[in-house]
């Protein structure tokens, strides 16, 4: 049995804002007893425009977003999964949209840069990710003390193959910033999907509220088990959700119905 937990947030467009909520909600996680404590997507800045991350891009290894979540991970001893944050792009005028992982030691152990960019155009919502970001090109995952853990971030929610691709995970975790209004349609639907199809167990973190650039965000951070139920979920506001990974079981959904073992293709 392994306790892990979603935080929560509504970001703002200030950094040193948005590190002390961080600090304060993984501090509570972890006071709930989880081992691994993941971030929601852009947790560090939610700016008034999609240039103002540009301006707080890291180089990787460096900076006062990764100093933070080190130093997380090291005070209360977990496994944390560090939403995301701008890294440095080859890219002039562009960022990376990193998770990065740290073990409970504050040692870097994963590297993911989100693949999929978000493009929406409906009514007076209009978002282009490609305008300010760099595309990923790996598949991302760690090996944790309970299995393998897949990333994905956000949009990539909406690529199964992508999942697939990570292999046998025992969890998935979705750090993201769905919109309201693709979240309301879509969010939990695609998330008991990719647990249910994977056979394994989602943790999402996600942003959720109205913040100050005018998005709104749909929240819903959740635990989803292999079968597809929702373990806990958090439908708006900042906060934190837990719940168990049960390895016993996650083995008896892929005994009693083996689909990984009938895959084709």
């Amino acid at each position: 049995m392994t306790k892990v937990a979603a935080v929560q947030m509504v970001s703002t467009p200030r950094v040193e804002d948005n590190l002390a909520s961080a600090r304060r909600l993984v501090a509570q996680a972890a006071r709930e007893g989880a081992s691994l404590v993941a971030l929601p997507e852009y947790w560090p800045i939610m700016g008034m425009s999609d240039t103002d991350k540009v301006g707080h891009a890291e180089p990787e290894g460096a900076g006062l977003i990764q100093d933070c979540m080190t130093a997380l991970a090291r005070e209360h001893g977990i496994w944390l999964v560090g939403g995301t944050l701008p890294l440095v792009s080859p890219d002039a005028g562009k960022v990376l949209n990193t998770t990065l992982v740290y073990d409970p030691q504050g040692r870097q152990v994963g590297h993911y840069d989100k693949i999929h960019l978000f493009g929406f155009n409906k009514g007076n919502e209009s978002y282009d990710e490609a305008r300010t970001i760099v595309p990923g090109q790996a598949v991302g995952s760690f090996e944790a003390p309970f299995g393998r853990v897949g990333l994905s971030v956000c949009y990539d929610l909406r690529f199964p193959e992508l999942f697939r691709a990570m292999g046998e995970c025992a969890l998935i975790i979705v750090p993201a910033a769905f919109t309201h209004t693709t979240g309301l349609a879509h969010w939990e639907v695609l998330l008991r999907a990719r647990a249910i199809e994977n056979q394994c167990f989602v943790l999402a973190s996600a942003q959720g509220g109205l913040h100050e650039n005018g998005r709104r965000t749909f929240g819903h951070s959740m635990l989803v088990d292999p079968w597809g139920e929702v373990k806990a979920v958090l439908p708006e506001g900042e906060g934190v959700i837990t719940g168990t990974l049960d390895d016993a079981f996650l083995a008896s959904v892929r005994e009693s119905l083996p689909a990984l073992k009938h895959r084709k293709l």
